[in-house]
C-alpha cells in the first residue's frame, strides 16, 4: 500500500529535457528554495520522509541526477560538471536565483561545482556523508577495478557497492530499508553506473569553494555535525 507521504511525494514529478535526455524531479511547497542531491546507486525517493517536513515552509526541488532513477545518460562519463550542469537548467527553467544545496555523497560533489561556478547564487551548501577533496590514488584504482568488474556482472558488483556503504548494526537494525534502498540501486544501468564511477573518479579537489566563499556551511556525517560554518 502507497503511504500518504509517497502519494505526495510521486504526484509532484516534473521532467526537463536536457541535451536530448530526460532529467527528472520534485517540485514541493513554497518559499525559500532548498535542493536536494542523492548520493550514487540513489535516486530522489531517497528523500521522501524529509520532503514533507522541509516543504512546509521551504519550496524543495529533489532530482534524480544523470543515469539515477528516471533521469537519463549522457554518454560515457558524467563528469561532476556535467551533472551541475543539468541541475542549473532545472533551475533555470523555473526561474530559481538562490538556493540552499543539501547534497549526499556523489550530490555533494555535484553541489560543490554548483557552487563553485555560481557562488552569488548560494544561501548555504551542506555535505551530507562528503567531501570537498579529489580521490586519492587507491580509491581511483577501486572506481577503475569497479567499472571493469561491472562489465561482467552488474548486479554484484552495485550489492558490493551498496551493502559496503552500511555497518553491521547498520545492517541489522536498517535491513527493510536498506533492501527497499538496494531493490533501487539494482535499477541502475550499466551506463550509469561506469559513467558516475567514471565522473567521481576524474573529479578535482574543490576545497577552494569551501575556503573561499561566505555562504553557510554545514557538514554531516550520520545523525552527528562534525562542522559548521
Amino acid at each position: 500500500m502507497t503511504s500518504r507521504k509517497d502519494t505526495y511525494f510521486c504526484t509532484m514529478e516534473k521532467w526537463l529535457s536536457f541535451k536530448n535526455t530526460k532529467i527528472s524531479y520534485t517540485d514541493s511547497g513554497k518559499g525559500p528554495v532548498v535542493v536536494l542531491l542523492h548520493g550514487f546507486l540513489e535516486n530522489k525517493h531517497m528523500w521522501k520522509e524529509v520532503i514533507p517536513i522541509i516543504s512546509k515552509n521551504k519550496r524543495v526541488l529533489a532530482l534524480d541526477l544523470l543515469g539515477h532513477g528516471q533521469s537519463g545518460c549522457l554518454g560515457y562519463i558524467h563528469s561532476m560538471e556535467i551533472m551541475a550542469e543539468a541541475v542549473s537548467a532545472v533551475l533555470k527553467s523555473l526561474r530559481i536565483r538562490k538556493i540552499t544545496l543539501i547534497g549526499h555523497s556523489m550530490g555533494g560533489y555535484v553541489s560543490l561545482v554548483l557552487s563553485e561556478k555560481n557562488p552569488e547564487m548560494i544561501r548555504g551548501l551542506c555535505l551530507l556523508n562528503s567531501t570537498a577533496t579529489s580521490d586519492d590514488t587507491s580509491r581511483k584504482k577501486l572506481r577503475e577495478r569497479a567499472n571493469k568488474m561491472a562489465q561482467t556482472n552488474l548486479p554484484n558488483i552495485v550489492r558490493m557497492s551498496f551493502i559496503n556503504l552500511f555497518s553491521e548494526k547498520s545492517k541489522e537494525k536498517f535491513n527493510p530499508e536498506m533492501q527497499l534502498a538496494l531493490s533501487e540501486a539494482l535499477q541502475t544501468s550499466l551506463q550509469g553506473y561506469s559513467a558516475c564511477q567514471e565522473g567521481m573518479r576524474i573529479r578535482p579537489n574543490r576545497l577552494s569553494v569551501l575556503k573561499n566563499n561566505h555562504f553557510k556551511k554545514l557538514f554531516i556525517l550520520g545523525k552527528k555535525i562534525l562542522y559548521c560554518l
